[in-house]
């Protein structure tokens, strides 16, 4: 038997959440990494620092509704902790690589939590086992602890962190927790978002400030590209680890990893797409009597270009919330019929109409072309298939599940080849200038897209192809 994940798009690695001095510390991760779901359904746990300041945990692998229920929040007790969900990528997955990490260490105990992903992880990891380390995972997240724990002892624990820091490359947003603080650590070219909120006397951190909403947060700032901040008695305290920031947020943040009601880096999600399928429709318009969009994240960008088309937005396509995450499907015929548990097409209203069709991404095409499928033979007339990004060319080595060139639809097919694979009348992708424009940023990380990458890649760009040629 075959493990087929239905409809499988983009996933982004994981979410971190924390807080430091806040009553029922875990009933409030609870909620806090209840709503950072999206960001990882493979896993997910909490360290949470007891009155004594003893680290206790509580990890497995499943949902946090599934993991979590009221005795083991209550086991929990204290008002300082920190959370994770995971979505398995690199490392792969298993118990032992679901997060918070805890260590037990003779200069104070610390648990750690990661989102992103380390470009030269083999690099370090091999340096720390000739020196002795023995890592409890195949995850690259541990790294950072072992770069902890080898350091002189005696040095504070932030020297030690920025001391650290200073050896990792890549994407990452890093939680620490020890028996009297909370660090919060972002990766010097702003690749990932973390945020800190204000939760009556004391604080919390998330990598989206949807989860600051769960909790009644207030928002604060973001953590600033090569800074850690301390969090401690005696409020923030802030530290730069590299004098080199750059803002390189992770484009796919806007176009499809985050909630629509986050704001990253000060610029609201559902905002941005909704803008993005405005010019997506000035790009590439087209006499059609419906838009409707692919449920969820491409929801926005449909309202923006039916907004600018003055086309009716239609609910074609209806998502099913409540089917599991992955199948085991003896045959072809079976998982076709996984597939329309997932996802619906609205028959009465597809039927016999001229369909513009949005979706965030294509990645491998086979999604497309079920969902295409599945429009025709509800009865659409044509479907034009509009993509509220530019063409992913490129892999990922930052913590998205994008790591071979093979994958790529786009990296091996022109947009006229891409159309025909998945069965479209027609096909546009937003172009790359249009995403700065409607992100009014100067910067972003576009690497997916263009094959430029704002880091050193050191190994990892011989794994994601050895045939590939540059």
């Amino acid at each position: 038997m075959e493990n087929i994940e239905i409809l499988k798009g983009l996933h982004e690695e994981c979410g971190v959440f924390g807080v430091y001095n806040v009553s029922h510390a875990a009933q409030n991760m609870y909620f806090g990494l209840h709503s950072l779901q999206h960001r990882g359904q493979e896993g997910c746990g909490m360290v949470v620092v007891n009155d004594d300041g003893r680290l206790s945990r509580i990890k497995g692998e499943g949902l946090v509704s599934e993991i979590f229920n009221q005795e083991k929040l209550d086991s929990l007790p204290g008002k300082t902790g920190i959370g994770h969900v995971r979505y398995a990528t690199s490392g792969g997955g298993g118990i032992e690589n679901v997060q918070p990490f805890l260590f037990r260490h003779h200069g104070g105990d610390f648990g750690l939590a990661h989102n992103g992903n380390l470009v030269n992880s083999a690099e370090l990891k091999a340096y720390l086992e000739d020196q002795g380390s023995i890592f409890q995972s195949t995850s690259d997240s541990e790294i950072l602890a072992h770069l902890i724990k080898k350091d002189n002892p005696g040095t504070k624990r932030v020297e030690v962190i920025v001391n650290a820091l200073n050896l990792l490359e890549g994407a990452f947003a890093f939680l620490i927790v020890t028996k009297d603080r909370l660090y919060a650590c972002r990766d010097k070219y702003g690749l990932r978002p973390l945020s800190i909120g204000k939760l009556d006397d004391g604080y919390v951190v998330a990598s989206e400030i949807c989860a600051f909403n769960a909790v009644g947060a207030t928002f604060l700032r973001d953590v600033k590209p090569g800074e850690v901040v301390t969090i401690d008695e005696d409020g923030l305290h802030s530290y730069e680890y590299s004098k080199f920031k750059r803002h390189y947020m992770c484009a796919m943040e806007y176009i499809y990893f985050s909630r629509p009601d986050s704001d990253i880096e000060g610029l609201n999600v559902h905002a941005f797409r909704k803008e993005s399928g405005k010019a997506l429709y000035r790009q590439a318009p087209v006499d059609a009597d419906i838009v409707i969009g692919v449920p969820d994240s491409s929801l926005s960008a449909a309202i923006g270009y039916a907004e600018e088309s003055h086309i009716p937005y239609e609910l074609g396509l209806v998502k099913n919330k409540y089917i599991g995450r992955s199948f085991i499907q003896p045959n072809q015929e079976m998982r076709e019929k996984a597939v329309k548990l997932k996802l619906s097409p609205v028959i009465s209203i597809v039927k016999d109409k001229r369909v513009v069709l949005i979706d965030d991404s294509i990645v491998r095409g086979t999604t497309s072309k079920k969902i295409i499928k599945m429009l025709r033979d509800a009865g659409a007339k044509e479907v034009h298939m509009r993509i509220a990004s530019p063409q992913i060319i490129s892999p990922c080595f930052y913590g998205v599940d994008i790591s071979t060139y093979d994958e790529l639809i786009s990296a091996h097919h022109s947009i006229e080849e891409v159309k025909e694979m998945i069965g479209a009348d027609s096909l546009a992708f937003l172009t790359k200038e249009s995403l700065f424009e409607v992100s009014k940023r100067l910067q972003l990380c576009v690497a997916c897209f263009t094959g430029k990458y704002p880091t050193e890649l050191y190994s990892s760009i011989e794994d994601a192809n050895k045939d590939h040629k540059f």
